[in-house]
C-alpha cells in the first residue's frame, strides 16, 4: 500500500523473491499526495488503503511509503495485528552508515530534519557525518513520469549534496524507481563509485520472514495481481510502466489508464 506508485519497488522486490506470490497492489489516486496532509488525516487515508487491501484476506500488509510508516503503522499495526502482519518501511540509515563514510539521507522535504528521521540518524548512524538533503518535487516528478521536472529535483538535490558524500539513503520509495539517475547526478569524477542504500530488498524479505515463507526466486509460475484504486479495482497508473518495476508486472496486470490528474 501507498499513495501511489512508490509501492512500485517493494513490490517488484517480493515478486522477485517470489513470483508465484499473488499480489494486491492498493493505491488511493483520490487522496494523493500524502505527504501535505497532516498526521491525523494522513492516518485516515491510509487505513482506508489498508482496509481494501485487507479485504482480499492477504498474508501479509507491506506500507511502502515512508511517510505513510512514520505517521500510521502504529495505527494500522493496532487495528489488524496480529491476524494480519504489518511491516513498514524504513530509511536504510543503518547499512548506509556501517560504511563509515559520509552519507547523505534524500528524503521528502516533510521527513527531512523531522523528529522520526533525526532519531534515526542518532541511533544509527551515531559518530558518521550525515547530510539530510530535502528533495523538494521529486517524489511528485516521479510519481507522472515526468522526465524533465525529474530531472530538475535530482539535479536540484544533487547540488545540495556534498562532494565528498560516499553513500546515499534513499528516504522515499519513489526515488528507489530512479535510483540510477541519482547515481549519475551525484557520483563525482575522481570518486570512489556511491553506494545507494534503499529499503525495498529489505522490506520484502521481512514480510516473508513474517510470515514463514521462503524465497523462491526459481519459482515458474507468476501470482496474479490485483491493484485497488481508492478502493476500487482498476488497472495501474500508465506512469507506473515508465520504471523496470512497473514493467515487471505488465504481464500481469490489465492494460495502464490515463493518470486522472
Amino acid at each position: 500500500m501507498d499513495s501511489g506508485i512508490g509501492l512500485l519497488a517493494a513490490t517488484a522486490a517480493v515478486r522477485r523473491l517470489r513470483p508465484d506470490a499473488d499480489l494486491v497492489l492498493s493505491l488511493d489516486p483520490d487522496g494523493m499526495p500524502w505527504g501535505p496532509r497532516t498526521a491525523e488525516d494522513l492516518t485516515a487515508r491510509a487505513v482506508a488503503v489498508a482496509e481494501a487491501a485487507a479485504e482480499h484476506r492477504p498474508d501479509a500488509l507491506i506500507v511502502g511509503c515512508n511517510t505513510a510508516t512514520v505517521h500510521a503503522l502504529p495505527t494500522l499495526r493496532a487495528l489488524l495485528e496480529p491476524a494480519l502482519p504489518v511491516i513498514g518501511t524504513v530509511p536504510a540509515i543503518k547499512p548506509a552508515a556501517a560504511g563509515g563514510g559520509h552519507v547523505a539521507i534524500w528524503a521528502t522535504p516533510a521527513t527531512t530534519g523531522s523528529p522520526y528521521q533525526r532519531g534515526l540518524i542518532r541511533d544509527f548512524a551515531a559518530g558518521v557525518p550525515v547530510t539530510e538533503v530535502p528533495c523538494w518535487g521529486l517524489a511528485e516528478a516521479v510519481e507522472h513520469a515526468d522526465e524533465a521536472a525529474i530531472d530538475a529535483a535530482v539535479a536540484a538535490a544533487a547540488e545540495l549534496t556534498p562532494n565528498d558524500v560516499t553513500t546515499v539513503v534513499l528516504g522515499c520509495t519513489h526515488y528507489e524507481l530512479v535510483a540510477e539517475r541519482i547515481r549519475a547526478a551525484v557520483q563525482r569524477p575522481g570518486r570512489p563509485p556511491l553506494a545507494l542504500h534503499g529499503s525495498a530488498g529489505a522490506v520484502a524479505a521481512q514480510a516473508l520472514r513474517r510470515i514463514g515463507a521462503d524465497a523462491r526466486p526459481e519459482a515458474a509460475s507468476h501470482g496474479e495481481v490485483t491493484v485497488l484504486l481508492s478502493g476500487r479495482e482498476g488497472a495501474l497508473p500508465a506512469p507506473a510502466l515508465a520504471y523496470a518495476e512497473g514493467r515487471l508486472l505488465t504481464s500481469d496486470v490489465p492494460a495502464p489508464v490515463a493518470d486522472p490528474r
